[in-house]
């Protein structure tokens, strides 16, 4: 099988975009920019390993990565050019070496499906694939500010990135170079070393942030490709004997218990099922089976990571929680912040995403008999187009 391994350079300090930290780690949209372009690196299943090449002391980088946990994700650190950090990277994956390799910017963070799947087809017949999109606006020679004489844009191309590679060529090329070598790009580097190159269509909406006016398009942008997922989820748990009781990742002792084959924790049940409803991935049930042993006595905030997870290789960002507690006793207000603040750390979601409430049934129905406990739950997820 084919084994494709990415890197991420990011360990630029992307001054030009303004603002006190390195543009990779500006927000947008609630998140780091680097998130946005690891999240779409990440939810193509051709990717097999991920190299982020960081500068030293990053420890931005951390919260970034376990967002992914799902995925085999690694860091590096870089050196004083560009060449020499994705020369970092490469060397990073050599123990394990891939057959192919793609090396994109950190601040791109609209890359498509299909220019991976673009570049990685066209790499089965050439060591080396370029996206390039023609150049549409009239160029000029500039003599400090004089304008000289015209540049013929017919033989002039747009080159983005990802760049892919044949992993073992292009490690080779970077070894040959004399360590304060510094290329304006990967491709470059192919072209330097007399690699076969070809190229395909890029992609016009996977724009770099450089200015801070970028940051505005790529604002508008993430809203245009995006839409707003709601699921819900409901479940309920028999009251049996016991001492003590799970609810939202909180224990509370009470005199009782609930009977389940994991923790019976009605609240974070609820809330994976209302994720796992968003995204359109069945139930809790489905994979997490009452019948397999392997679940017994599990704590239910396993069955919550696995369906935030699910959202997130699929593109999706959670946004906020709703969840109700309905029962006669015990009394939900007592823990009640300290369930949110539960689930938000969960979800590596702000608290203020995160609403916990309770309610009774008027001592109407199986909960208000005392039979039983419910919970109800509402996820909302950004999901991209498509």
């Amino acid at each position: 099988m084919t084994k494709i391994a990415q890197i991420i350079v990011a360990a630029g300090k992307g001054l030009r975009a303004g603002g006190q930290i390195p543009k990779q780690y500006q927000d947008l949209m609630g998140k780091p920019v680097l998130w946005h372009t690891l999240r779409q690196m990440l939810s193509s299943e051709r990717i097999s390993e991920t190299i982020i090449v960081i500068a030293k002391g990053d420890t931005r980088i951390h919260a970034i990565i376990d967002d992914f946990p799902a995925h085999k994700i690694s860091t590096t650190l870089g050196g004083a050019t560009r060449t020499d950090s994705v020369r970092a990277g490469l060397e990073a994956l050599s123990d394990n070496a891939p057959d192919y390799v793609l090396i994109h910017d950190a601040a791109r963070p609209f890359i498509s499906h299909l220019l991976i799947e673009n570049l990685t087809e066209l790499l089965k017949t050439t060591d080396a694939v370029v996206p390039v999109l023609p150049v549409t606006d009239a160029l000029k020679h500039f003599d400090d500010d004089t304008i000289g004489t015209d540049i013929n844009r017919a033989n002039v191309r747009r080159v983005r990135t990802p760049q892919g590679f044949d992993y073992k060529k292009i490690l080779n090329a970077m070894r040959e170079l004399p360590q304060n070598a510094s290329f304006s790009d990967d491709i470059a580097v192919a072209l330097h070393a007399g690699m076969e190159i070809k190229h395909c269509s890029g992609d016009e909406n996977n724009i770099k942030l450089t200015y801070p006016e970028d940051f505005i398009k790529a604002r508008q942008k993430l809203m245009q490709d995006t839409y707003m997922a709601v699921g819900n989820g409901f479940d309920v748990h028999q009251v049996t004997k016991g001492e003590h009781l799970w609810i939202c990742g909180i224990k509370i002792p009470c005199g009782f218990s609930l009977l389940g084959h994991s923790d019976a924790d009605i609240g974070l049940h609820a809330v994976t099922d209302a994720i796992l409803g968003a995204i359109c991935f069945g139930d809790i049930g489905d994979h997490f089976p009452p019948s397999d042993p392997q679940w017994k006595g599990a704590a239910s905030d396993k069955f919550l990571k696995f369906a935030l997870d699910q959202a997130t290789a699929r593109g999706g960002e959670l946004m906020h929680v709703d969840v109700t507690i309905i029962c006669e006793k015990p009394k939900v207000k007592p823990y009640r912040e300290e369930m949110r603040a539960r689930v938000a750390d969960i979800l590596s979601l702000p608290l203020t995403r995160v609403s916990v409430k309770a309610t009774t049934t008027e001592k109407l129905g199986f909960t208000g008999r005392h039979e039983g406990l419910a919970a109800q739950a509402t996820a909302s997820v950004r999901m991209p187009i498509g």
